[in-house]
């Protein structure tokens, strides 16, 4: 209801007349965008989201959300809203949040306000990929983590390469160089701390039409074809502690030791030239033979009586290396 006053209306509102504080406030407010015009300071409104939420979980028996465009949304009643999904309806309900900021502060003061309830996407890891497939040999790769959220809370930090919002003519088109894309997803599969989304067309490939500027674009987004055998890697070699050789801008390593059950990996990777690192394994993996697990690289790595060898990678390239057990 609204009233006229010299020229102007009034929203009268008795749980408050002002923006609320409690959104973003990127271009001034973020509150009432998107849709999100859902006055959340109204207990009886917060009490229905409360009730339709049961209704959804009761009904579809999931054990996961994922909550979109968050930093619309009033933070006071997310708080609430997820502190009661997990409490009252079931407290291993995992909750994954788009908070989009390229500030990995930003991410972790609203993570931090969740009581840590919540995990969220890590839009400055993407932004870090984005600008390293573009600037090539000039990008200091053992740099790559820096600013992330992953680096801030990797447990609450879900990593990605791309998404629906970073593909080309979308809102926040951003998207990683495809040869670029294999070393981007050997770090987040790979790596112990990070916990990866795959997006669905860097597995399958995808194509679609969208306009620019009045003319129809054909966008195709190719597979990347490293993606199957890096899946592979993640569930039969990436286990165990993880030694990190970032010790030069443009060829990077790291060492997963493997467990009891699982045999362990040495990635590699390079942004220039053809690059190498000498790694040394310990005495338990002395006169070993590894191979390159994503046939980058051809030829067989023999340790020495100590396990040590040099790991080599192709140019602008990603190589994982692996045990040849003998039949």
């Amino acid at each position: 209801m609204s009233s006229k006053k010299e020229g102007s209306y009034k929203i009268h509102n008795e749980y408050g007349e002002e923006w609320t504080d409690a959104v973003s406030h990127q271009l001034g407010n973020y509150d009432y965008l998107m849709g999100a015009d859902i006055e959340y300071r109204n207990p009886y409104v917060v009490e229905e989201m409360k009730k339709w939420i049961k209704w959804y979980m009761d009904t579809t028996k999931v054990d996961g959300i994922r909550l979109d465009a968050l930093k619309h949304i009033s933070s006071d009643f997310l708080k609430e809203w997820i502190f009661y999904i997990k409490t009252e309806l079931n407290p291993d309900c995992y909750i994954l949040g788009e908070f989009w900021k390229d500030e990995a502060e930003k991410i972790e003061y609203f993570s931090d306000k969740m009581n840590d309830l919540i995990s969220c996407f890590d839009a400055p890891l993407h932004y870090n990929f984005f600008t390293a497939s573009k600037e090539g040999k000039d990008y200091d790769l053992s740099q790559i983590l820096k600013g992330s959220f992953l680096e801030k809370k990797p447990v609450f930090s879900v990593s990605f390469v791309e998404n629906h919002d970073t593909q080309q003519l979308q809102a926040l088109e951003s998207s990683v160089e495809d040869w670029f894309k294999p070393i981007a997803y050997a770090i987040i599969l790979l790596s112990d701390e990070a916990y990866p989304c795959v997006f669905y067309p860097d597995l399958f490939g995808a194509e679609y039409i969208d306009v620019r500027e009045d003319q129809e674009v054909h966008i195709i987004i190719s597979k990347v074809e490293e993606l199957p055998d890096l899946l592979e890697v993640r569930k039969r070699f990436a286990y165990g502690k993880q030694i990190d050789y970032f010790d030069h801008p443009n060829c990077v390593a790291f060492v997963r030791t493997g467990n009891e059950k699982h045999p362990g990996c040495i990635v590699i990777m390079s942004n220039s030239d053809e690059g190498f690192k000498e790694i040394e394994l310990g005495k338990e993996h002395a006169d070993s033979t590894y191979i390159d697990f994503l046939k980058n690289r051809h030829e067989e790595i023999h340790t020495d009586e100590n396990g040590k060898a040099i790991f080599c990678v192709n140019p602008g390239s990603v190589s994982v290396w692996v045990k040849k057990y003998k039949p």
